[in-house]
């Protein structure tokens, strides 16, 4: 498959969050203010290029010559769990109001289903390296677009006049659908 086949259908086409509504749970609670989203759209990023690169290597150099491949998924989370720690301790100590405002969802990463997803894609879709790297790079691309998205329509929001009865997790949800209509204008772009 083209390389840049995979890395527009990563970020517009099969989006985790529009399209396959995986890493819904940061999408929706870190969504509140731009600066916050786009931190945690860099880490996750970071982490889903990274955990595809790993665990690409994790499967066909260990688990395929061990005969062990049912063990794909215990390994992926482990290695994506070490990767959120890794991810954690540099942001902690690099900006540690990004680490107080990203709060419990940064170490809910290693649990984030998009960061498992895209690992498992990669199996699945039996990609090569560069393509599970690119499709990783492309779908942490296309989780912080949507979240700095519903971040910035978040902060608009916040200073409309709507029904007390829509405001916090109403208006949020009702935004991300609205967003997935509008993502679904991209079924067909990539073939």
């Amino acid at each position: 498959m083209n390389l840049m086949a995979i890395f527009l259908g990563g970020i517009f086409v099969n989006n985790f969050v529009m399209a396959k509504f995986l890493g819904t749970c940061p999408f929706l609670g870190v969504s509140k203010k731009i600066e916050t989203a786009v931190g945690m759209g860099i880490a996750v990023t970071f982490v889903m290029a990274l955990a595809s690169a790993v665990t690409y290597l994790v499967f066909y150099y260990i688990l395929v010559p061990l005969n062990i491949t049912y063990l794909y998924n215990i390994a992926f989370i482990l290695v994506i769990a070490a990767l959120v720690q890794l991810v954690e301790i540099f942001i902690k100590k690099s900006s540690p109001p990004l680490y107080q405002a990203l709060g419990i969802y940064l170490p809910l990463i290693t649990t984030n289903c998009a960061v498992l997803g895209v690992t498992v894609l990669n199996k699945t879709e039996g990609y090569n390296f560069l393509e599970a790297v690119v499709n990783g790079v492309a779908g942490g691309l296309g989780f912080m677009l949507v979240i700095v998205l519903l971040a910035g329509i978040r902060e608009r929001i916040e200073y409309a006049d709507i029904p007390a009865v829509f405001r916090g997790f109403p208006e949020a949800l009702l935004s991300a659908g609205l967003m997935a209509i509008a993502f679904l204008g991209f079924t067909g772009l990539i073939g």
